[in-house]
């Protein structure tokens, strides 16, 4: 089951409380924010889920969608790639089966994270445009990128298979909420990295 419109919305409204800027080499750099997350005290004090991983996971995912759109800028490469996201989706989707997932479960949250990284790109496009001076004026070698995404990629299939039965429970949405919450925090994420995020985590939680 996808998550919620109002939880969406929770996602994107309420760790909307940092934020960063990208320098004109491209490099991302925190401007300060409270000392302690901005949660809720009850909130705070749990121990972390088993969903913190996977939230982990999926904005280290993300932050690679900087690179790629760096490494894309000025050039002929396209944001969207068919071709490339049918590759991740067929290679989770066996790596899933491997592990005793289910691969169409897998299929689907990672075209929400192939979504995700979409939004960033197009969101840093539009920024590089519209404030020249805010553009890389390096490109990350993308074969070397990509590596790390499949490095990334492949241990989040893995913490989604071992969180299955977290991801179905009842509790799945206020935790994985409380997760992002503290991930956010942590991050630093800008408004257009959590807007994407929250589309990351969707489908996160099962039915």
């Amino acid at each position: 089951m996808r998550t919620t419109t109002p939880l969406r919305r929770a996602l994107i409204t309420v760790i909307a409380t940092a934020a960063v800027v990208l320098t004109a080499t491209g490099t991302a750099v925190a401007i300060p924010v409270p000392a302690t997350p901005v949660v809720a005290p009850h909130l705070a004090a749990r121990s972390l889920s088993a969903l913190h991983p996977v939230v982990e996971l999926t904005a280290a995912r993300l932050a690679t969608a900087d690179l790629v759109a760096a490494a894309k800028w000025g050039t002929d490469s396209p944001i969207d790639d068919p071709a490339r996201e049918q590759q991740v989706l067929d290679n989770v989707a066996a790596q899933a089966q491997q592990l005793g997932a289910d691969p169409d479960e897998i299929r689907v949250i990672f075209r929400d994270q192939i979504e995700a990284n979409k939004i960033v790109q197009r969101g840093l496009f539009q920024r590089w445009t519209d404030h020249p001076d805010e553009a890389p004026t390096t490109k990350p070698d993308l074969n070397v990128v990509r590596q790390e995404i499949n490095r990334v990629t492949s241990a989040l299939v893995e913490t989604l298979a071992t969180t299955a039965d977290d991801r179905g429970a009842v509790t799945c949405r206020p935790e994985l909420l409380l997760a992002a919450l503290r991930v956010h925090h942590a991050n630093h994420l800008d408004a257009l990295h959590t807007r994407a995020l929250a589309r990351a985590l969707r489908s996160i939680c099962g039915s």
